[in-house]
């Protein structure tokens, strides 16, 4: 215990409505809430708290709530709260800061400068409940020419591609950061959906090699899982070079999340922290980089596209040119607001740009340099509704990966305590009597309802702007407005400010 720091939240708990029934204590993992036997009630220890509403929500007196604690320090506008607590955690530890999930610091949201322009009377919209509006696409190379054999017969001349009835994927979380009905979940939603979800760098598990046809299996720098089977399993291969919450560092798992289970899936030992490196040892340069490229699909008989993640970084453009040169067939681009299992706090907070500017000015290039057909661009790091998705597409993407709007489906509250591996909604845990508080029959229904209601969503926005498919949006930056941004801003996202004719 640190006694420099008071707790950031106080459970409130109303004694007219509190029945004693202790369900907050069998529900809280972390050992928040229990019973007084002299007294017949309830307490709470606050300092324990993460602010995962688990309690909150099951309560069935509705007797708590969580708020912010409101003690504070001197006013200090350089030195504030959580500034002063990280110093005094450090001085106590002498370790690294971890946190979880998504880089929460107020910096600018684009996409919330952003509006979509919408079509009226020259150019009318589309009703999308009486007329077709295509949201199913493609990706991977696309052929530059149409050629025909000595009989007029067309010739299938593209590379391997992934089809998806809706321009959404599930992003890359391993098994192991979070819990086999998560990824049961994922998977299942991913079959019914028509689209993908990845397994992230932790190897695919036995029981979900039957989803392969909708799986994207991750080749990371500590290769964890990756043998031929995992590999022939795959709809595609996605090679890990970096991701949104830590650009140019590895990955880790801590000891205590990997179970019996995660260490053979794995191929690690049980209860050892899985730590990645930060390059892959046989990559530092695109050369190197091709080079993979086409062991892979080698290894896979030139059936599946292979992707390469990078995290977005100032000069993203320039690495997905060569990317793209490389022999790959998708680009993924995490943005530096990605979540993550467990990230070093000041790198989370502090490295990588907006997934929005690395998305325009990498469209931008490969336009420019005339190889936009040679690879397809998935983005991710919060993408967070319908708009965004639209947005991201109309700047340039063909698809995009969601990760934390899918975990919000799922139950999670955001309570940024991934790293514990006490996730008290049973997703980013490994503790057996967690796990089971996801039920996957339900959960896969969630993602279902979540991904098809934002199709709908798609569908609705793309039909208001006279636009009938997702390649009529793709990089149509013309139906895209900026409000709030300036000169500078507005260039680089490559549109227009909002009431700027043309």
């Amino acid at each position: 215990m640190n006694i420099y720091i008071q707790p950031d939240y106080e459970v409130v708990r109303n004694s007219d409505q509190c029945i004693a029934c202790r369900v907050c204590e069998r529900q809280c993992a972390n050992g928040v809430h229990s019973f007084d036997p002299d007294t017949g009630k309830m307490k709470a220890d606050s300092t324990r708290c993460v602010n995962c509403h688990r309690c909150v929500c099951l309560c069935p007196t509705h007797a708590l709530k969580i708020v912010k604690s409101d003690d504070t320090y001197k006013i200090n506008a350089n030195w504030d709260n959580q500034t002063v607590n990280e110093v005094y955690r450090q001085a106590n530890t002498g370790g690294v800061l971890l946190s979880s999930m998504g880089n929460p610091k107020p910096f600018p949201v684009f996409w919330d400068k952003m509006l979509v322009n919408a079509s009226q009377v020259t150019n009318p919209p589309i009703d999308p409940l009486r007329e077709p509006m295509e949201t199913r696409l493609w990706l991977g190379k696309r052929t530059a020419k149409v050629e025909r054999d000595e009989k007029g017969r067309l010739k299938n001349t593209l590379a391997p591609q992934l089809k998806l009835d809706v321009p959404i994927l599930f992003s890359a979380m391993s098994y192991g950061s979070i819990s086999y009905n998560a990824h049961e979940s994922l998977a299942r939603a991913a079959e019914e959906l028509g689209t993908y979800y990845n397994t992230g760098e932790g190897g695919l598990h036995r029981d979900f090699y039957r989803y392969g046809k909708n799986t994207i299996v991750q080749v990371a720098s500590g290769r964890f899982g990756v043998h031929k089977d995992y590999l022939e399993a795959a709809a595609a291969v996605e090679i890990k070079m970096g991701q949104g919450a830590k650009p140019g560092i590895g990955g880790h798992l801590p000891g205590a999340k990997i179970s019996a289970d995660v260490s053979e899936t794995r191929m690690i030992p049980q209860g050892v922290d899985a730590i990645s490196p930060a390059p892959h040892h046989d990559i530092y340069s695109i050369e190197d980089l091709r080079q993979l490229v086409y062991s892979l699909k080698e290894a896979t008989e030139y059936k599946k596209p292979v992707i390469v993640k990078i995290a977005a970084v100032h000069n993203a453009a320039a690495i997905a040119s060569g990317i793209a040169r490389s022999g790959a067939d998708i680009i993924a681009i995490d943005g530096y607001r990605g979540g993550t299992g467990a990230a070093p706090t000041r790198i989370r907070d502090n490295v990588g740009i907006p997934i929005e500017l690395a998305l325009a000015q990498v469209d931008e290039r490969l336009r420019q340099e005339g190889i936009r057909d040679e690879v397809s661009i998935l983005v991710g790091g919060s993408v967070r509704s319908s708009a965004d998705v639209v947005k991201a597409i109309a700047l340039g993407a063909d698809a995009c990966y969601i990760g934390t709007a899918a975990l919000l489906a799922l139950g999670c509250h955001l309570c940024r305590s991934c790293h514990t591996g006490k996730c008290n909604w049973g997703i980013a845990t490994q503790e057996p009597e967690l796990v089971k508080r996801l039920n996957p029959d339900v959960g896969y229904k969630r993602l279902v309802n979540l991904v098809t209601a934002w199709n709908h969503e798609i569908q609705e926005m793309m039909g208001g702007m006279g636009i009938n498919s997702i390649e009529a949006l793709r990089g149509n930056r013309l139906m895209l407005r900026g409000i709030g941004l300036t000169d500078t801003e507005l260039r680089l996202l490559g549109i227009r400010y909002a009431g700027e004719s043309l």
